[in-house]
């Protein structure tokens, strides 16, 4: 089959490689005007990790990748308040466990697919028409063509999800946080392979020191503290994290200094869970965040996406050219995990940052007991623990 797949980040190229296993032919169709590198460190174990190795990347992965050995919590005054070792996500996943940035992961999936797919860089799916004998694709360049199959891996604010199924408005569940990060070089305080956080009542900061002495910032606060509208370009977003952590103690001073310097993209967004009645609409499906989001507090999300990739072309192999039933045997095998995987997201997003001075005490004192690992296991255990059989397609 032709099979157009609107998002080259992660997912989209997961699907592409999986598809090309099947013998498909694959168009990328990705919105930025080139690929786009970088990102937040993310964590990655459990089902993307084991895709992963079936796609024969995991050696580059982990070669990427970050041991991470303590998660830090510090005071005003840089001392350690909290945490635990890293040790404990070693002992849950079997080792099985690497952290890495996200551009990083998108980089080598997609430098194994480049050369077997059609990439339209800078275009997007503009409009979409279902025929009997396939799904018609209007571009915004002005091209139009006929695909079997339209696949929307494009993000949290979907494109395609928003020409066939309607607003984000009406998907969309805010979890009342804002998240927003950036990656600066020559920052002077480095503590090689620990994640630092520092939190205040309804908002927090963290960094991670990176190869090539780059360092990665992660801002996270409660919508309500927002001076204002969302803001959507980089001088209001800018000027926000300035009015809501420019008063804030430990390093928040040097950092937004550094913000204010640096030349890297800052990621700035509010933190949202999507849940649409149904993934696909005639021959177009959702795919990965515009279907599902976890959200970025679930710690899984890219390696769920990942996830819903191989399945989806499984399913389509599995099918044998019924796209019908193909798409309703993918929604099925993945939506009851999905929900679950959400309802975790919700109930730990408050810890990330706590709205008082009491919840963040309780955090600093639940992860000094982390070295108990009836604790760890008791609090970390269900965001760590991915119920779920994947499927041996190729063994079918």
């Amino acid at each position: 089959m032709k099979i157009a797949i609107q998002g080259a980040g992660v997912v989209g190229p997961t699907l592409a490689f999986w598809l090309l296993r099947g013998g498909h032919e694959v168009t990328l169709i990705e919105q930025a005007p080139y690929f786009r590198a970088g990102g937040y460190v993310i964590d990655f174990w459990g089902l993307g990790y084991t895709i992963a190795e079936r796609m024969g990347l995991i050696e580059a992965v982990r070669a990427h990748g970050y041991q991470v050995e303590e998660v830090r919590l510090v005071n005003e005054r840089g001392a350690r308040v909290g945490g635990f070792s890293a040790d404990v996500f070693g002992r849950m996943t079997k080792g099985r466990f690497t952290s890495l940035p996200r551009g990083d992961l998108a980089r080598i999936i997609f430098d194994a697919v480049q050369d077997k797919v059609e990439t339209r860089f800078g275009d997007s799916v503009a409009a979409i028409s279902d025929a009997s004998d396939g799904v018609d694709v209007t571009l915004e360049s002005g091209a139009t063509r006929r695909f079997d199959l339209l696949v929307g891996a494009d993000g949290l604010h979907s494109r395609v999800r928003s020409l066939l199924w309607g607003a984000q408005t009406a998907f969309e569940r805010p979890m009342g946080f804002y998240v927003a990060a950036f990656r600066a070089s020559g920052y002077p305080r480095r503590d090689e392979n620990v994640y630092l956080s520092y939190a205040e009542p309804g908002r927090s900061i963290a960094r991670f020191s990176m190869r090539n002495d780059e360092t990665l910032f992660l801002f996270i606060f409660a919508a309500a503290r927002l001076p204002g509208a969302e803001p959507h370009d980089d001088a209001g977003r800018k000027a926000a994290l300035k009015a809501i952590f420019g008063a804030s103690g430990w390093e928040a001073r040097e950092i937004l200094e550094a913000l204010e310097s640096a030349d890297t993209e800052l990621y700035f967004d509010r933190v949202s869970q999507i849940e649409v009645p149904h993934w696909s609409s005639g021959r177009t499906v959702l795919l990965g965040d515009a279907a599902a989001c976890v959200s970025l507090l679930a710690g899984e999300g890219t390696g769920l996406g990942m996830t819903e990739a191989y399945v989806l072309a499984g399913e389509l192999q599995r099918a044998a050219g019924d796209i019908p039933a193909a798409l309703k045997a993918y929604e099925a095998r993945l939506r009851p995990f999905l929900l679950k995987k959400q309802a975790s997201a919700r109930a730990l997003a408050s810890s990330f940052a706590p709205a008082t001075g009491f919840g963040i005490w309780v955090r600093q004192a639940v992860t000094r007991l982390m070295v108990f690992p009836p604790v760890a296991d008791f609090f970390m255990g269900r965001s760590l623990r991915d119920d779920f059989d994947l499927p041996d397609y190729e063994g079918r």
